[in-house]
């Protein structure tokens, strides 16, 4: 071992992306191992190595904490202590036909298609979360906006929906990710392969990669992988970003249309009342911190040349930040959808004011006299001018509404003397459908085209959606549950090649290196 210190020293190590490498590192050694002894290129020295590196799984946390700080990688640090405990002759030979270059390349990925699974699945559960919430509240009025001035009325159901569907695309992108992310370098040596009789697709098989990365230079000098699932993680972010930025908005006193869990909120430590929104404001914040990972990725890979260099060696750190990074959103994401309480009667109240019937009005106008949009568009728009949120305030009763809808009537009347020289009322434009425009429930009712928010095309995209969902679950069980019967396979083969040894360690935790007698026998 060597004892690092100073910057030169420490400047050249990566500890934080070995620890989260190690075990995907322990893996490709046994499959290497394994693979190399089927192939007759080494023999009785794989029995020691592989009982070697099952010790290490199963004191992993005591080797990360002291063994691995001591060596310049996570790479070299296993194969340091295996020989260390069986001797070179046979240790030595755990390394044969295979270079860092496509171990690194080969651990990357396989620790990377962890973490995509596990984001896909923290993923459906929040898609999950917004189709339950959403099915809560098909009913449930509320005013749309555009530009965040009031728009038209909508419901909460619709609103949860668009943000399901954005993260649904999300979560297809990081499928196709994973499947580039899937396949295996392993085999491909420095860059240029090896001349030992090696058997890739066999590596490729025992740990549970879709294909072999073919081209052993490519194999071991892209890292555009890293670049796209990163892209996909900024692109998750934005969208996480902007549904926190509407809790954060709707939770306020001036919007008061939800409250978020209590979990997720924090107090002042000066102001009593506070309900601050932490989370949501973090989340925000961290959508910019992967954006910093996937930027620092892209300067680190531009314009290097073919094969290998050790600038790849930064792209990993913002790829283990970007991730965690990203889950942990997600996860914290679904957790304030699932707690939102609804302030639905709020949201009705709020719904019509700023006229936010107003396109109604002008539909309504083309619809029964025959003018037309642009010329209906124009006598709205100076009613509008006209009418204050003070209007809205007025409507108490039936008889103030009577008389808002008469009053309006007569309105639109005179700017439509001025503008073509005619009533309308003249032409077909009643009381009645006057009122009805600006009844924000019959507003949503009318749009019941395909993806409005009419109470019936909710539904039908609710269920589709469940249906959807359910399907990409099964889809990501699936995977994952083909990686899992590969990993095994792996550990039977271990097994299978293994025989007991007699291990004695040293009574200190901290030094503790396995010993294993008679290897030679």
């Amino acid at each position: 071992m060597t004892n690092r210190g100073g910057y030169k020293d420490e400047f050249i190590l990566s500890l934080e992306a070995d620890k989260w490498l190690f075990h995907a590192d322990l893996l490709v050694d046994k499959a290497h191992v394994v693979m190399l002894k089927e192939q007759g290129i080494i023999k009785k020295e794989a029995v020691a190595i592989l009982t070697c590196l099952q010790h290490l799984e199963e004191r992993s946390e005591d080797f990360i904490e002291y063994d691995l700080p001591e060596y310049e990688d996570v790479h070299t640090a296993i194969e340091a202590v295996v020989i260390d405990a069986v001797g070179e002759d046979i240790g030595g030979r755990m390394h044969t036909g295979r270079s860092r270059n496509d171990e690194v390349a080969t651990c990357i990925r396989l620790a990377l298609r962890t973490e995509l699974l596990a984001l896909l699945k923290a993923i459906n559960d929040l898609r999950g979360a917004l189709l339950a919430k959403a099915g809560e509240h098909i009913g449930t009025v509320m005013p749309g906006y555009t530009h965040l001035q009031r728009a038209q009325p909508t419901t909460f159901a619709h609103y949860l929906l668009a943000h399901a569907d954005a993260f649904a695309r999300d979560s297809a992108r990081l499928l196709t990710a994973y499947e580039r992310t899937n396949v295996c370098p392993l085999g491909a040596a420095a860059f240029a392969s090896t001349g030992f009789p090696i058997d890739r697709e066999r590596t490729a098989r025992l740990l549970g990669f879709d294909a072999v990365l073919e081209n052993s230079m490519d194999a071991v000098s892209t890292r555009d992988f890293i670049i796209e699932a990163i892209s996909c993680y900024a692109n998750l972010m934005t969208a996480l970003s902007r549904l926190a930025e509407e809790l954060i908005l709707w939770s306020s006193t001036e919007f008061n249309f939800i409250r978020l869990p209590d979990e997720y909120v924090t107090g002042s430590s000066i102001m009593p009342q506070k309900r601050n929104p932490d989370y949501a404001e973090l989340i925000r914040a961290r959508a910019g911190t992967v954006y910093g990972c996937l930027m620092s990725v892209l300067s680190i890979c531009k314009a290097l040349p073919y094969s290998y260099n050790r600038d790849f060696q930064e792209a990993t750190p913002h790829l283990v930040r970007a991730t965690k990074t990203t889950i942990a959103s997600v996860t914290v994401m679904m957790s304030m959808v699932n707690g939102l309480e609804v302030q639905e009667e709020r949201m009705a109240e709020q719904a019509p004011r700023g006229f936010t019937t107003a396109t109604e009005l002008a539909d309504t106008i083309v619809r029964e006299t025959g003018l037309p949009f642009r010329t209906a568009h124009t006598i709205v728009a100076a009613l509008a001018a006209d009418l204050t949120d003070k209007t809205w305030e007025s409507l108490k009763d039936e008889e103030s509404e009577k008389a808002l809808v008469a009053d309006i009537l007569q309105r639109i009347d005179t700017l439509a003397l001025d503008s073509v020289g005619q009533k309308l009322s003249a032409k077909g434009l009643s009381e009645k459908k006057v009122k009805e425009t600006l009844e924000v429930a019959a507003n949503v009712r009318k749009r019941r085209v395909k993806g409005g928010p009419a109470k019936k095309e909710v539904r039908r995209m609710l269920t589709r959606r469940k249906t959807d969902l359910e399907k990409e679950e099964k889809a990501r069980q699936d995977r994952e549950e083909q990686v899992k019967r590969c990993l095994d396979e792996l550990e039977k083969e271990v097994r299978r090649k293994k025989r007991v040894i007699t291990v004695i360690r040293k009574p200190n935790p901290n030094v503790v290196v396995d010993r294993i007698k008679d290897i030679r026998k």
